[in-house]
Order: structure tokens, then C-alpha cells, then sequence
């Protein structure tokens, strides 16, 4: 229970392990994850460390596994996930695991190389297929039309004139190339053309409707068919290039119809063949990715965990014989004999005789910081360490921050009906805990709304609490006991009469008995409702403050006492204590005289004691502090009991005395014990006859402690100071920072009444069949903007406000907050911490 409130004694020891027995042992420790080892090779480059190459090997085999899971994810296969946490496989097992990655590896890029080959043979032949039916197309047309496909391309590019003189000389030899261009590059590659021949080709083109697979990325393209006419060698070659140029394809297409019908026929027949060897590689392809599919998981926590406990071994420093590996680690003093059994079931694991050695060591460093939670507590704790990880031993606020937290948001957030849907919300989140962890979702909100599951469902159940004090559900209240206002008023006279007051001194209209829990309903329709809760609220937010704040004070009591400062205690928290009870709770208890001593009642019997001549508490308390005197009417007492006005001057120069008691106690004591530790060094120095000596024995620890006291000194003074007038400047400030308890609260009622005003209420007066569908489209509007607004945006307000009075107001009066956190080699860590980095 007391790490509860402090957290674990941690103690540095000295492990000694055989060489064979290493591993094991180093991964019995990571199951168990309670040891935080220290580099003993800070100096060593991380390429020069002993297991250097082992971590090479795990890198590698990790290397494998992703481009695996790249495939597997490439195919859409499900990886089986079975939750099991497999054992970190003994070293020898590694070169089985290398055998298998690089086998399935080598079987998954050749059958991806032979796939791609395939598909590019695919690609081509489809590309000539339609190449070879869209030419065939185009020379039909020309024959139809009774030209000769050669002579009318001759007409489109040669003149009539030069027609005839060609025709004189000879028969004009005319040459086309076919080929394929992605669709996008149609107009840019005609263009060119045009330019670059001058004219001097003829380009018809085709779009191909379906579109093709490219064998490199899988991506789906459109391409087009063209085909292009030109007379000499000289423009061949230059179409060429520009072909080679907008990355065309260019395929061989007979000039005879004859030869076109056998050559698509081939093409035809061998895109059948090519379907068929597809399918089988697929096939085969799939059949690999589903079997490594089934192990993938499995190999990644067995590979990560073999790398890890190389990382881990590469710590450790050999000994002179090169047969023991020493260790150094932070371990729970709690867990050193849960820590000896571990060791002792890796030493048994891996055959070896010699029993592993764990030395406990004396050290002036600073522990780590190490606070066990669960998974209730660890939604608290990390917003304590969010702020700061506590010191060592120091008193941890997460155990009272688990009831303080959901309490003051409760005060903030008050309401019924909003703390109901949040108690629902964080309840759902903790019955289905187990089914919602296990999706482990990549969403980084809810991943912050799952982690602090528990404390939802504590602000929703305490804001349903307060709420109910408030009588606050949805702006509306709750008439559960009926009203303990009587009014006396006949009906006419409320009807003629829009301002009516009850006069809460008149016993017809009052009855002496208050309402049984929270507000009475009738102050729901009460004109001056937000007066009267403005001052309730308010003087119970400077109530609650006060009491956090002395609590604070008081768990730094606890600090001190177990650090053994006997003069913190004296010069910090008894001036502190002091300084805050004799002004602030005091100021509390002026409002509790008040309200016992001032009411209605007294308006008949005892005038001074009315409404009328009650004194205001915050104007008491300044004169208080200024020495004044209270103004009252000539019938009014300014003072609430005798002898009020001594006893106030009493209180604020006992107050005042404990500035300069906090500001130069601890100085002059801290001074005042080092001048008599001198004191009696040299005296006893003298006493045995050899001062000479007696300083030198003790100059290693002496002469230094001195000079650093010397310098210290005058550290001491400013950091007293600056202590000082934060403490007493913050009593202030802090006192009226829990204000915004009551901000927050009012604010969060006009919103939720200003909302039900303007929205809901339009959609109640209608009647009919059209009153319901706008009922049901005022009410789906007022419950979006009550749950995004009210709900979400106003509980985050609260949240951080909050948060904001436990790490200011609360925290500063005792945690220092200077620590680290103890990590510890988990294998567990490690494997969420790399499933995280995976899915990001």
C-alpha cells in the first residue's frame, strides 16, 4: 500500500552472468520487465559493441518480415493474430528463422519477377492485338470507300502535281509504323509529329476503351493505338525517335490482310496460354502469402525480441576472462527475490552450472521513479507525470487526485443530464474493455479517450452528483420532493402581476424546513436565480479551494517528515500552515458565521442580525488586512461577533510574522548547523592531537563539501526568496483562481438554458402530424449541438481547468516533481512501442 503513495524503493545491483547463460537470462528479465539496466559502454560506438552482429542478422530478418507484410497487405490477406506472446527463441533457433525468411524471401521476388515478365508479355500482346484489329479496321474503311489504302495516303500527303510527276518516274513507295501511347500524350505527341515532319505525315490514332494494367506499379492506364504514314528513310528514322521520345511502343504490323488475320490468331492463342500461366502464379504466389500470413505475427515478436536482448546484452561490459558478462541495473527492492527467481529459470533454460550473481550496491545517484499502476490508476498517474515525474520517495498526488480530480470537474460541469451521457460513454468503454483493446485502433483521439476510460466514467459520475445538488438536468430541474415554497398569492393577483417576490421571512410563504437534497425546483423560475447561485457557487469554490490547498500543504508535511527535514518543518510548513489558516481559513470561517448567524428570521426579532446589516465577507477580509474599520448602516453592527476587530489585527501580524520566518528561517538554521559541524570537526581534530592529519583523512569529502556549501549559500537565499514570494503571492492568486470552479459552473448553465430556449423550445408548442416531424428535427439538431458543444467542448473546457488547479494550485505546495521515470526492459514495451511506430 505505501508505494500507493510513494513510489517503489529501488536499489542498484550488480548482475553477474555466464557467457552461455546470458541470454536466457536476459530474456527470462524482459518477460518479466522490473530491471532497468545502465550502459556500461557509454564510450563505445554502437558498431564496435560485442553483439553487433547479432543485431545485424535481427535487422535484417526484420527487413524480411516487412517487405512480407507488404505483400500480405498488397493481397488483402487477413494476418491471423491469436494473441500469443510466443518466448524469445534460444540463439540457435536464429539460423532456422534466417533459413526461412531468406527461402520465402527468394520464393516471393522470384515468383514476382516471373508475374511481372508474364504480365509484360501480357501487356504486349494485348497492345498488339488491338494494334492489329484497329489497323485492320482502318484499311477496311479505305477499301470500302474503293481506295487503295496506299494510294490515299500517297493523296494525303503528296500534292496533285507532285502525284503526277511520281507517277512518271514510278510507283511511290509509302511506309507506316504502328505502335501504342498512353491517351494523355495523344495531343502533344500529334504536335510534334507535325512539326518535326513538316507536315510530311499522316497520323490516325484509336483509343483502346479498356484499360491496360502497367506490370511494374498494377496502376490501371489508358492508352491509344496510332499509326503513322511517311514516304523515305530520312522520316522514319525521325519518327522513330519521336516515338522513343513520348515513350511510345512500337510493334511490327504486316502490310497484307492476309498476314494481319494469321498473326492475330497467333497473338490470340498465346494470350489464352499467357491467362493460363497467370493464373497458376498467382495462385501459387497466394498460396505463399497465405501460409506466411498465418506466422507473420508470431516471427515479428520473436524476431523484435531477439533483437531486443542483443540491444540489452551490448550494455553489459565483459569481464577479463571473456567468460562473464557484467551487468548494472535499477531493480523494485520489492521484486529482487521475483527477479533472483527469473534468473535462476534462465540459467536452467540454457544447461549452464553456474549460478547468476545479483549484488545489491551503494550509490549517491538518484533512483528512477518507479509507480505501479493498474488499469485504473494509470489514466491518474499519467496525468501526475504529465506535469513532471515526482522525485524519488516523494509523495505521489495520483491516489488523491483519483477522487479530487472528477470532483472538481463535477463542480465545474455540474449537470445531470450532460454528467449521464459522459457516465454512459466512459461505462460503455469499461465493459467492453477487453474486445476494444484488442482492435488496437491507429487513431490517436481515441486512443486518449480509451486511455482515460476510467476517468470519464468518474467526471460523468460525479458531474451526475453535482447535478444533482444543483438540481441540473439539461437546464431544466427536478421536482422529486415538491417545493418547500408556499405561495400565498391568489390566482389574480399572479396573473396581473409579472415581478412577485416571496418574502422568505414570512412563514406562510416559507416553510422552515430546507429542501431535502440540493436546490428547491421553484428557483428554476426564479427572476433572480443566477444572483443567488452566483454567490452560492461562489463562496463554495473559494470553500473547496481553501481545503485543497491546506490538504497540499499538509501531504509536503508528510514529505518532510519522511526525508528526515526536521528544518523544513520548522521554516517551511509551520509558517506555511500558519500563513494560510490564519487568512484564508479563516475567511472561510467568517462565511459560515454568516450563513448561521444572518437570516430571514431575525428581520423581527433581532434587526441586527437581518438580511439588512449582514457585513460582506470579501470586504471584511480586506479590512482586515488593511487595518481598517468596517463601514455599517447607524442600526448595523460591522462586526460579527465581539472582539472580532482584535482578534482580525491578532491573526494578520501573526501572519505577516511568517514571511520573514519563511524567507530567513531556513537560511540562518542552515548557516547556524554548518558553523557548528566545523565547530566540532576542528575541535575534534585538536583533541587528538594531529589536526594536520585529521583534515587531510577527511579532505576528499571535507574540502569539497565545503566549497560547495559556500557557493550554496547564497543559492539557499534566492531560492528562499523566490519560494517565498511565490508561496505567499500564490495564497492569493491560487484562493482566486479557484473561482473559475464557480465560472465555469454558471457559464455552462446559461449555455445549456440558452440552448433548450432557442432550440428546444421551438419545437414543443407545435401540434400534428408537422409538430412531430418538427419536434423530431428540433430535437436531433438540440441533441447534436448538446453533445458537440455542451458535452464535448465544455468538458474539455472543464478538463484542462482542472487539470490546470491540480498542477498549480495543489501540486506546487509539495511536489518537486524532478525525477525520472524508471523503464525498465519490458518485452512488452518494446513490442507496443514497435506495433505503433508500424501502424504510423
Amino acid at each position: 500500500m505505501g508505494s500507493l503513495f510513494r513510489s517503489e524503493e529501488m536499489t542498484l545491483c550488480q548482475l553477474f552472468l555466464q557467457s552461455e547463460a546470458a541470454y536466457a537470462c536476459v530474456s527470462e528479465l524482459g518477460e518479466l520487465g522490473l530491471v532497468q539496466f545502465r550502459d556500461l559502454n557509454p564510450d563505445v560506438n554502437a558498431f564496435q559493441r560485442k553483439f553487433v552482429n547479432e543485431v545485424r542478422r535481427c535487422d535484417e530478418m526484420e527487413r524480411k518480415l516487412r517487405y512480407l507484410e507488404k505483400e500480405i497487405k498488397k493481397d488483402n490477406i487477413p494476418m491471423l493474430d491469436t494473441g500469443d506472446n510466443p518466448e524469445a527463441p534460444q540463439p540457435r533457433e536464429m539460423i532456422d528463422l534466417e533459413a526461412t525468411f531468406e527461402k520465402l524471401e527468394n520464393e516471393l521476388r522470384e515468383v514476382n519477377q516471373n508475374a511481372e515478365t508474364l504480365k509484360r508479355n501480357f501487356l504486349e500482346l494485348t497492345e498488339l492485338k488491338h494494334i492489329l484489329r484497329k489497323t485492320q479496321v482502318f484499311f477496311d474503311e479505305q477499301e470500302h470507300a474503293g481506295l487503295n489504302p496506299t494510294e490515299s495516303m500517297t493523296r494525303a500527303l503528296i500534292s496533285d502535281d507532285n502525284i503526277a510527276r511520281q507517277s512518271a518516274l514510278g510507283p511511290v513507295q509509302l511506309g507506316f509504323v504502328a505502335g501504342v501511347i498512353l491517351r494523355e500524350r495523344i495531343p502533344a505527341f500529334e504536335r510534334m509529329l507535325w512539326r518535326a515532319c513538316r507536315g510530311n505525315v499522316f497520323l490516325r490514332q484509336a483509343e483502346i476503351e479498356s484499360p491496360l494494367e502497367d506490370p511494374s506499379t498494377g496502376d490501371k492506364v489508358f492508352k491509344s493505338v496510332f499509326i503513322i504514314f511517311f514516304q523515305g528513310d530520312q522520316l522514319k528514322t525521325r519518327v522513330k525517335k519521336i516515338c522513343e521520345g513520348f515513350r511510345a511502343t512500337l510493334y511490327p504490323c504486316p502490310e497484307a490482310p492476309v498476314d494481319r488475320r494469321e498473326m492475330v490468331m497467333g497473338v490470340m492463342s498465346r494470350i489464352e496460354e499467357l491467362n493460363t500461366v497467370l493464373g497458376e502464379t498467382e495462385d501459387h504466389r497466394h498460396r505463399v502469402l497465405v501460409a506466411a500470413a498465418k506466422n507473420i505475427k508470431s516471427w515479428f515478436v520473436k524476431v523484435r525480441k531477439i533483437k531486443a536482448i542483443y540491444h540489452t546484452l551490448n550494455l553489459f561490459n565483459l569481464d577479463v576472462t571473456q567468460k562473464c558478462l557484467i551487468a548494472e541495473c535499477w531493480v523494485p527492492l520489492l521484486d529482487i527475490e521475483t527477479i533472483q527467481l527469473a534468473l535462476r529459470r534462465g540459467t536452467e533454460r540454457s544447461g549452464s552450472s553456474v549460478p547468476p550473481i545479483l549484488n545489491r550496491m551503494e550509490t549517491f545517484e538518484d533512483p528512477p521513479t518507479y509507480n505501479r499502476t493498474n488499469k485504473f490508476t494509470k489514466g491518474f498517474q499519467a496525468l501526475i507525470d504529465a506535469y513532471g515525474v515526482a522525485s524519488y520517495r516523494e509523495m505521489n498526488p495520483a491516489p488523491y487526485t483519483i477522487i479530487t480530480f472528477p470532483f472538481l470537474f463535477g463542480v465545474m460541469f455540474g449537470d445531470t443530464g450532460h454528467g449521464l451521457l459522459m457516465f454512459l460513454f466512459g461505462g460503455w468503454m469499461v465493459l467492453k474493455e477487453k474486445p476494444l483493446a484488442a482492435k488496437k485502433s491507429d487513431n490517436e483521439i481515441w486512443n486518449i479517450f480509451f486511455g482515460g476510460r476510467y476517468i470519464i466514467f468518474l467526471m460523468g459520475l460525479f458531474s451526475m452528483y453535482t447535478g444533482l445538488i444543483y438540481n441540473d438536468i439539461f437546464s431544466k430541474s427536478l421536482n422529486v420532493f415538491g417545493s418547500y415554497w408556499s405561495i400565498n398569492y391568489n390566482i389574480s393577483t399572479i396573473h396581473s402581476n409579472k415581478e412577485l417576490q416571496l418574502n422568505p421571512s414570512d412563514k406562510d410563504a416559507y416553510l422552515q424546513s430546507p429542501y431535502l437534497v440540493g436546490m428547491d425546483p421553484i428557483w428554476q423560475l426564479a427572476e433572480n436565480k443566477i444572483i443567488f447561485l452566483n454567490s452560492y457557487k461562489m463562496k463554495i469554490s473559494i470553500i473547496f479551494g481553501v481545503i485543497h490547498m491546506l490538504f497540499g500543504v499538509v501531504v509536503g508535511l508528510w514529505n518532510h517528515m519522511y526525508f528526515r527535514k526536521k528544518i523544513n518543518i520548522t521554516c517551511e510548513f509551520i509558517p506555511q500552515i500558519l500563513f494560510l489558516i490564519l487568512l484564508f481559513v479563516y475567511m472561510v470561517l467568517l462565511m459560515f458565521i454568516k450563513w448561521m448567524k444572518y437570516g430571514p428570521d431575525s428581520d423581527h426579532t433581532d434587526p441586527q442580525h437581518g438580511p439588512f446589516c449582514a457585513p460582506s465577507v470579501l470586504i471584511t477580509f480586506i479590512n482586515m488586512v488593511l487595518f481598517k474599520s468596517g463601514a455599517a448602516p447607524k442600526e448595523c453592527s460591522p462586526w460579527m461577533y465581539a472582539g472580532q476587530e482584535g482578534f482580525q489585527k491578532l491573526l494578520v501580524v501573526v501572519a505577516v510574522i511568517c514571511v520573514p520566518w519563511m524567507l530567513l528561517g531556513k537560511p540562518l538554521m542552515m548557516m547556524y548547523n554548518r558553523r557548528k559541524q566545523h565547530y566540532q570537526l576542528n575541535n575534534h581534530g585538536t583533541e587528538n592531537g594531529d589536526v594536520e592529519g585529521g583534515i587531510e583523512a577527511v579532505q576528499p569529502a571535507g574540502v569539497t563539501i565545503k566549497e560547495e556549501e559556500e557557493e550554496e549559500m547564497s543559492e539557499v537565499f534566492i531560492h528562499q526568496g523566490i519560494h517565498t514570494i511565490e508561496y505567499v503571492l500564490g495564497s492569493v492568486s491560487h484562493t482566486a483562481s479557484y473561482l473559475r470552479l464557480w465560472a465555469l459552473s454558471l457559464a455552462h448553465a446559461q449555455l445549456s438554458e440558452v440552448l433548450w430556449n432557442m432550440v428546444m423550445r421551438n419545437g414543443l408548442p407545435q401540434e400534428g402530424w408537422s409538430g412531430g416531424i418538427i419536434l423530431w428535427a428540433v430535437f436531433a439538431f438540440w441533441a447534436v449541438l448538446t453533445i458537440g458543444i455542451l458535452v464535448l467542448m465544455e468538458g474539455l473546457s472543464a478538463f484542462l481547468h482542472t487539470l490546470r488547479l491540480h498542477w498549480v494550485e495543489f501540486q506546487s505546495k509539495f511536489y518537486a516533481g524532478q525525477g525520472y521515470s524508471f523503464q525498465p526492459f519490458s518485452f512488452e514495451i518494446i513490442l507496443d512501442a514497435a506495433q505503433s511506430t508500424a501502424e504510423d
